[in-house]
């Protein structure tokens, strides 16, 4: 099967439609989908629900989806970078359900293993909890989360092969890997498309029985906040 396309709007040709869910990889702007974000923006689709950590920053990654107004729901941990966020979440344009990053990475992997919920105290007797069913395990309280299963996925991996065994790079690893196992369809951009059996097994994070399609492409990788100190006397 065909897994390697030319192009990002090649990859996600047939894949897209109005009101769908989305799991978008990454932290903060490391090792987000840039390529796939700027297709979807390009498509026109709307009314998308994303289950991402963040939402990018103002103007990049999945901040540009936010200016055109083709997300109805953002599932996310953290939001703090993004006034165009803010604005529209305040002003009741857009719907947010807050989830701690920890619950939001099990919520992704649990989905794609075939979990439907699972039980945890994070968030026990906080506003995370309200509307939740609690279950008592050794006389603590637990709250159930449910898995998310995605329509689609879009990830960024820095090297695969034709096959769609994936290799990660540090921060980037945090969500890629669980966003990739949540979606039914899973759309992976790369820095590099290796030989097929270079990869060492050992070091492959994420098999490509979870990757249905591929793109390579350059990346701009924007530094979110950059933080520089006076060069010394020398």
């Amino acid at each position: 099967m065909k897994k390697v396309y030319a192009s990002a709007s090649e990859a996600l040709d047939g894949l897209l439609q109005d009101g769908m869910t989305i799991s978008a990889g990454g932290f903060g702007l490391c090792g987000i989908p840039e390529l796939l974000i700027d297709a979807i923006v390009d498509s026109g689709v709307k009314d998308l629900t994303i289950a991402s950590n963040n939402c990018g920053v103002d103007g990049f990654g999945l901040g540009k989806l936010l200016d055109t107004r083709q997300i109805r729901k953002m599932i996310s941990s953290y939001v703090g970078e993004n006034a165009e966020f803010m604005r529209q979440y305040l002003s009741g344009e857009l719907e947010l359900e807050f989830n701690p990053q920890g619950t939001l990475a099990e919520r992704m992997r649990a989905g794609g293993s075939g979990i439907p919920g699972f039980y945890t105290k994070t968030g026990v007797g906080t506003q995370i909890a309200e509307g939740k069913e609690v279950k008592i395990f050794d006389g603590e309280e637990y709250i159930l989360e449910r898995g998310i299963v995605s329509d689609l996925a879009i990830v960024k991996a820095w090297k695969a092969d034709d096959t769609g065994n994936l290799v990660f790079r540090k921060t980037a690893r945090n969500f890629n890997p669980p966003a990739a196992m949540s979606g039914r369809i899973c759309v992976v951009e790369v820095e590099e498309i290796v030989e097929r059996g270079s990869l060492d097994p050992d070091h492959i994070h994420l098999p490509g029985i979870y990757v249905h399609r591929i793109i390579q492409g350059d990346h701009e990788k924007r530094i979110e906040k950059v933080t520089t100190r006076k060069r010394e006397e020398a």
